[in-house]
């Protein structure tokens, strides 16, 4: 494969090349591991949700007609039927000026639309209540279907699925539930320089920041990280780590080689790899800017900045797209935050700006406060709530122009 030389590609069009990569295969899981996960197929009611009809207080489950013009004062005359537990099937039906007790959750029995709380009456005997207001049809009820119909589709394929889904699945008996399986995230560092944490780096040594870092980045997208360890900037070395990687990886995430010489030698070993084909060689971002993909069979393998918050940049803003759609997600529900600029940021025309920011209140105000530093400092992600972007065609932004936040 002929190597390609180094051009910068515009952002919008290297997320346009998620669209090559195939999604994940799917697996079923129990539903006490469906947190999280994205979902492979539709699931369809099979029944009404609830399929009764049932209160949301305490009270007395009436015909709505019968409690039609009393007052406090002048109280209504009901007949006490019977009363109903929760969970209990009524074995009678109530007439006009007919109630039966009823307890929250409990079902209604026939010829009763609505339940009168039990605030709004008093007890003359056993067999007898006074009821201080009129209610409408449907009042303090659930009706039969009002959560969800038969046949209505409750989940849609490649929706993430929270807790608030998963006690869905649970109200419908899904036991079992078809989801897109965990990306499996293949994580090199290269470097001469680099060195395991549990050492203590020498003159000219770093520790190995960056698959620590990105492996958390990976689980947070969905991914399951896999480190191939630190490998040096030697050619054989590093070609057999990232075939290996390969072959056992959904995508390859390679950080270093921010250099032109070592990121010339990443490029060397991905143009021998077998059905490789390099798609970037620069991204038309700061920071970020010297990254590679390279699509290896339906692989993505990503060449990522060396300085820790360059690789966090371009993992947050391109990477986990990726992600995200191998994956299976359909929509990403990232919500962005508005808040006001605190200061002029100045920016280069043809590329998109990544800033750095901090989110503070000021005068009733959320405010984002940019946070000024190399890329080689991972103190400036760490005080960092977020990024704001500034688009190629800005020159800068001025403070107090409303920005939104991307959270990170």
């Amino acid at each position: 494969m002929t190597k390609e030389f180094f051009k910068v590609t515009d952002l919008n069009k290297v997320l346009e090349y998620r669209r090559i990569f195939s999604k994940v295969t799917a697996e079923d899981v129990d539903i006490s591991e469906t947190t999280g996960r994205i979902l492979a197929k539709d699931i369809i009611s099979d029944t009404d949700l609830p399929d009764f009809m049932r209160t949301t207080m305490d009270g007395y489950a009436i015909s709505a007609s019968s409690s039609y013009g009393a007052t406090e004062a002048n109280p209504g005359w009901l007949t006490i039927k019977g009363a109903i537990a929760m969970g209990d099937i009524p074995s009678f039906r109530i007439g006009p000026g007919e109630s039966a007790r009823i307890a929250t959750g409990g079902m209604l029995p026939q010829g009763a639309d609505s339940v009168m709380m039990i605030e709004h009456t008093e007890p003359v005997d056993e067999h007898s209540v006074e009821i201080y207001k009129s209610i409408a049809p449907g009042q303090h009820v659930i009706d039969i279907g009002e959560d969800f119909r038969k046949g209505e589709i409750l989940l849609c394929c490649g929706q993430r699925i929270r807790a608030q889904e998963t006690g869905l699945l649970a109200a419908f008996g899904k036991q079992n539930v078809l989801v897109y399986r965990k990306p499996k995230i293949a994580i090199i560092s290269t470097g001469d320089e680099v060195v395991p944490i549990d050492h203590t780096p020498g003159l000219g040594k770093i520790r190995d920041i960056n698959t620590y870092t990105l492996a958390g980045l990976v689980k947070e997208a969905g991914g399951i990280p896999h480190s191939y360890g630190i490998i040096p900037d030697v050619y054989d070395a590093l070609y057999q780590s990232c075939r290996q990687a390969v072959e056992a990886s959904d995508m390859v995430l390679i950080s270093g080689g921010s250099s032109v010489g070592v990121r010339d030698l990443t490029i060397d070993v991905l143009a021998s790899l077998p059905d490789a084909k390099i798609l970037v060689h620069g991204i038309s971002i700061s920071p970020g800017k010297p990254t590679i993909l390279a699509k290896v069979g339906n692989c993505a393998f990503w060449g990522l900045p060396g300085h820790v918050v360059s690789a966090m940049v371009v993992f947050s803003v391109v990477v986990k797209p990726f992600i995200e759609h191998i994956c299976g997600l359909a929509v990403s529900r990232e919500v962005k935050i508005p808040a006001i600029l605190t200061r002029n940021i100045a920016s280069v025309h043809g590329r998109t700006d990544y800033v750095r920011v901090r989110l503070l209140e000021k005068d009733g105000k959320l405010c984002a406060e940019p946070i000024l530093g190399k890329s080689g400092l991972i103190n400036t992600m760490v005080k960092a709530d977020g990024l704001i972007e500034i688009d190629m065609n800005t020159e800068g932004l001025y403070q107090g122009a409303e920005v939104w936040v991307i959270p990170v």
